[in-house]
């Protein structure tokens, strides 16, 4: 009874939510493509020739904003999950932490990568302090990542959840980036923990 409550308290939010209401009118897979709209309007990410990886894409909302700004350049998603195609986008299937999906997405990019972005989260427990631990630990994992593969003025991009990981992750982005910058895009809701961690320039 309770499930089906908490079921109908979502569908109800979501019909009522703008940026969902939006993002069926412009063509995005979610309303996630919003705060990556704001990300980049704040911090002037994307230019034209950028190749950029998108770690856990699905369902693919950040990908479809990307190739939409990002013109003549490449772009990588990878993701565990299925992801419908995108025009111009290459897309992996697998678990971004596997040293052979790894050496897949270094194998399809030509020089270091201009951005890494990840909207990545785990699958929620329902226990928000472990789902904010778990995530935090991905966003690690991808920021160690992303130094192999980022150019020396790059940006990393990651979903965090305040609480957690939080103090251990902005002092693992400060240790590799020299600009470390937290942000909540007005389009996160406002019940939600997550910020987003916008690094750049590799120490």
């Amino acid at each position: 009874m309770k499930k089906n409550k908490i079921s109908k308290n979502w569908v109800n939010k979501q019909r009522r939510d703008t940026y969902v209401k939006q993002s069926k009118i412009d063509g995005y897979r979610a309303r996630s493509a919003y705060k990556l709209k704001e990300i980049d309007e704040k911090f002037k990410v994307f230019k034209g020739g950028m190749q950029v990886i998108d770690i856990g894409a699905a369902p693919g909302s950040w990908s479809q904003y990307v190739s939409k700004v990002v013109k003549n350049g490449k772009i990588i998603s990878i993701d565990l999950k299925d992801v419908d195609s995108i025009k111009g986008v290459i897309q992996i299937k697998g678990d971004f932490t596997d040293l052979l999906v790894q050496n897949e997405i270094k194998n399809n990019i030509k020089k270091n990568v201009d951005a890494v972005i990840s909207d990545m989260a785990v699958n929620t427990t329902g226990i928000k302090n472990i789902d904010a631990i778990q995530t935090g630990e991905l966003c690690i994992e991808a920021m160690n990542f992303s130094k192999e593969i980022i150019s020396i003025d790059g940006y990393f991009i990651s979903k965090i959840f305040m609480g957690g990981t939080f103090n251990e992750i902005v002092a693992e982005g400060k240790r590799i980036f020299k600009e470390v910058k937290v942000f909540k895009p007005k389009s996160s809701r406002k019940d939600s923990k997550e910020s987003f961690i916008v690094c750049r320039k590799l120490r």
